[in-house]
């Protein structure tokens, strides 16, 4: 059976003389696909099975095994490419969607967030050091693990002169409470920063990408969104220890 689908390449690897590909699709979330013989000279699937290529595919099912028979790139994002730091980063969004999200599952909204970041993170129109946080809470937030920011644990306060967050339990107690309760495992959490990841986690996809944060609130951002992801995926990522060093 023949498919005509849009996705993006998020992998691609050598196999058995051919390249298996792992690419996010809106309709089918993640399909694992065969371009046969794209590593040869000229072949007319070398482009588009590249990682981090955008294109329509034509895929061909049968017994379980899923190939490509043609695919037309829409966009190669040669701005990231020519950059190391933003190439190591975009890997790792690859590398994080390849993780949390599934096959035969409806991806709309993953698929939008990770074009918009690779957009940002091409033109610069937004730093690789506020994409980062900002793609790893709402990717958590879409694959069921969103944090809940909207009040204390305990007393339920919106607003309060500090926070504390809780990566194990995905939640947050103010300064008050903490005094009384003395939960353990919190990291302090200033007001802009809770601000920010309200907005990422809460804000419509239209405006995602509508905010900014500067300085060592940026951090701060980092280094809670980082925490909290690495704790829920139960995992290291290669992707995340190379971006980071090559950040230095």
């Amino acid at each position: 059976m023949h498919t005509t689908i849009d996705g993006l390449t998020l992998s691609s690897r050598p196999f058995a003389g051919n390249r298996l590909l792992t690419i996010l699709t809106a309709e089918r979330g993640l399909i694992p696909a065969f371009a046969n013989r794209a590593s040869a000279p000229r072949s007319r699937l070398a482009a588009s099975s590249e990682a981090l290529v955008y294109a329509r595919f034509v895929l061909f099912s049968h017994r379980g095994r899923t190939t490509v028979d043609k695919a037309d790139v829409n966009r190669i994002f040669f701005g990231i490419r020519e950059d190391y730091i933003k190439l190591c980063l975009a890997s790792y969004f690859a590398q994080l969607s390849a993780e949390l999200l599934t096959q035969d599952e409806p991806a709309g909204e993953p698929l939008r967030l990770m074009l918009n970041a690779l957009h940002h993170l091409e033109t610069g129109s937004r730093s690789p050091t506020l994409l980062k946080p900002l793609f790893e809470l709402r990717l958590l937030t879409l694959t069921g693990f969103m944090p809940d920011l909207v009040g204390c644990r305990y007393c339920h306060e919106y607003e309060a002169e500090g926070f504390y967050f809780f990566p194990k339990e995905g939640d947050i107690a103010c300064t008050s409470c903490c005094a009384v309760h003395t939960p353990m495992g919190g990291r302090p959490l200033s007001l802009g920063v809770l601000a920010a990841m309200r907005h990422i986690i809460y804000s419509p996809v239209e405006r995602l990408f509508s905010f900014s944060l500067t300085g060592p609130a940026i951090d701060e951002l980092d280094k809670i969104s980082e925490h909290f992801l690495l704790f829920k995926a139960e995992r290291s990522f290669p992707s995340l220890d190379l971006y980071k060093s090559s950040a230095i």
